[in-house]
């Protein structure tokens, strides 16, 4: 299959922001598509190589990307440079360049999307000394033989800049339209598996009958289940029927451990794979999960020297780190506090009610200096439970977690089993989709940050307000340099950004607002951390955000 019919999809895809339209162009592409390439075009398709949750990384920064491009044309690498500030897209100007290529290989051939596959999987896969200019040759050799169009989308899916606004929703949509499948079979599948290529090709060859087969498997992260605010401990024994688990709510980074045999995976939140980041946590699960085979979830903790728990930036510190990881280990030391279990030998726990799958966990996980269970209590008075968060804030945790006995665990909802109570407002996990220059000695910088929710019904991320406090001169760095490849365009001192980046901000309160698109604007918002263990699809909703409104007028007795 060419490459060229993928690259036209992008263009086309590109062109129109209608939802409904580009579900269709993608299902049309998507049912066109041999059996053997579906492993792998629906993550060409999301602007990706590989899922979330696998370890490989291209490693191909703009510097080497236009050294490739030179090499194959002939364009000098600063005549490339220098075309962006026209164009105002690396893409754009690499396709100008190939464009005046000099001279085409005798031996050139179109390129298929298997080849181009297959090169950025090499890419990815080599690494050690000489790697850059090995890179750099695989890349040249594709945009030799590359036309125009194919250049500016294999350069935008190598640094992850595609502009052509399919989420994982949109893919899910397409994925059931072009196999004929129940949208609510296909995204089950994909939140017990977190596998597109896998769950498009089961949809195609099995159709329903084998969507509904699909279950955990060791290896592929699930999508974790996640869980709302309430007002109080009296709301959250109520919305539980009168008799709830509550446990302690850590003030940490949520992990799920594969366990199969000695090997031992964890994934992060974002389901990216932090193994290797914390050596003495693998280590300490082997000896402590007794089962041969299991999956479990967890929330992981930095630990400080007085024994108190330290913010969860620090276990953030943790993940992002990939030298020195013994260094850090002494400096950040971590423990992991187990909630959850997932599967057990064989046995998937998905659909066994809660208070089963905590009997559970018990019975197969053995404490020991870095695995701990998470400290609960089980009650129906509020009394008892108003004493326990009252112990869980004064030792330094968020405050609690409420949990419906009978609940089953439903991999990426957000419902009502689970509740979280703490002492303020929900901070928000919102998605940077424009920023403003500053001025004076910031000028150079970008200074605050146009804040978006997400809005499932179009697809789009919404504006929720502007923040620009909370920041160091150290984070405008940072996020100018972020932020700068993902320009879309440009509008006197505010640039509008492709919606890449996460941000944890706090507010003093949610006001109803005309103003903005999602109806909602945040009142003196402050920037937190960076959630780069959190996708775009992670981030808050505006769903969620009329949740907090309603919670935080109730908590004020306005409703």
């Amino acid at each position: 299959m060419r490459y060229l019919e993928l690259a036209q999809l992008y263009q086309k895809l590109e062109k129109t922001t209608m939802k409904l339209i580009k579900t269709r162009l993608v299902a049309d592409f998507l049912k066109k598509v041999p059996e053997d390439h579906l492993d792998f075009i629906p993550y060409l398709i999301l602007g990706d190589v590989f899922p979330e949750w696998d370890e490989r990384e291209l490693g191909v920064g703009e510097k080497l990307l236009i050294r490739a491009v030179s090499m194959a044309t002939g364009v000098d690498p600063q005549e490339i440079e220098n075309s962006v500030k026209d164009t105002g897209d690396l893409g754009e100007s690499i396709a100008l360049a190939v464009k005046k290529r000099k001279q085409r290989s005798f031996f050139s051939q179109p390129l298929t999307i298997k080849r181009v596959y297959q090169t950025l999987v090499k890419v990815a896969e080599t690494t050690g000394e000489g790697s850059q200019e090995k890179k750099m040759k695989y890349l040249a050799n594709l945009f030799m033989d590359a036309e125009p169009i194919e250049a500016k989308y294999i350069a935008r899916t190598v640094l992850g800049t595609m502009r052509t606004g399919v989420a994982e929703g949109l893919l899910r949509d397409a994925i059931a339209l072009a196999f004929h499948v129940k949208v609510e079979l296909v995204e089950r599948a994909y939140m017990l598996t977190s596998d597109f290529g896998f769950v498009a090709k089961i949809a195609k060859a099995e159709g329903n009958e084998g969507l509904s087969k699909v279950t955990i498997q060791l290896g592929k992260p699930i999508k974790p289940m996640l869980a709302q605010q309430a007002a109080n401990i009296k709301e959250a024994l109520l919305e539980m029927g009168g008799e709830a688990e509550f446990e302690i709510k850590y003030d940490g980074a949520r992990v799920q451990v594969h366990k199969d045999g000695n090997k031992v995976i964890v994934y992060s939140r974002r389901l990216e794979n932090v193994t290797r980041a914390i050596p003495e946590i693998v280590e300490a699960i082997r000896s402590a999960i007794k089962a041969e085979r299991a999956i479990v979830e967890g929330e992981l903790v930095a630990i400080g020297e007085n024994g108190r728990p330290l913010p969860f930036q620090y276990v953030l510190r943790r993940f992002r780190r990939k030298h020195n990881i013994e260094e850090m280990m002494k400096k950040i030391p971590l423990e992991l506090n187990l909630f959850d279990v997932l599967y057990v030998d064989g046995t998937s726990y998905i659909d066994t009610e809660f208070i089963k799958r905590r009997e559970t966990l018990e019975r197969i996980v053995e404490p020991n200096g870095k695995i701990k269970i998470a400290e609960n209590l089980i009650t129906r008075k509020v009394e008892e439970a108003e004493e326990f968060y009252k112990r869980a804030l004064e030792m330094g945790h968020e405050g609690l977690m409420a949990k419906r006995l009978d609940a089953v665990y439903e991999p990426g909802n957000r419902g009502k089993k689970w509740l979280k109570i703490k002492p303020t407002m929900e901070n928000l996990d919102l998605v940077i989709i424009g920023a403003e220059w500053g001025e004076g000695r910031r000028a150079h910088l970008l200074g605050s940050f146009i804040l978006g929710a997400y809005d499932p019904e179009t697809g789009e991320f919404v504006e929720v307000g502007k923040v620009g406090s909370g920041f160091t001169d150290d984070d405008l760095l940072e996020f100018t340099k972020m932020l700068k490849p993902l320009i879309i365009k440009e509008e006197g001192k505010r640039v509008w950004v492709q919606p890449k980046i996460v941000i944890e901000v706090t507010y003093q309160e949610i006001q109803k607002s005309p103003k903005y698109k999602s109806g909602f604007a945040l009142r003196f918002p402050r920037y937190v951390a960076l959630r780069d263990d959190k996708s775009p699809e992670d981030a808050d909703t505006i769903e969620r955000i009329a949740q907090l409104y309603e919670l935080q007028e109730r908590m004020k007795g306005k409703i």
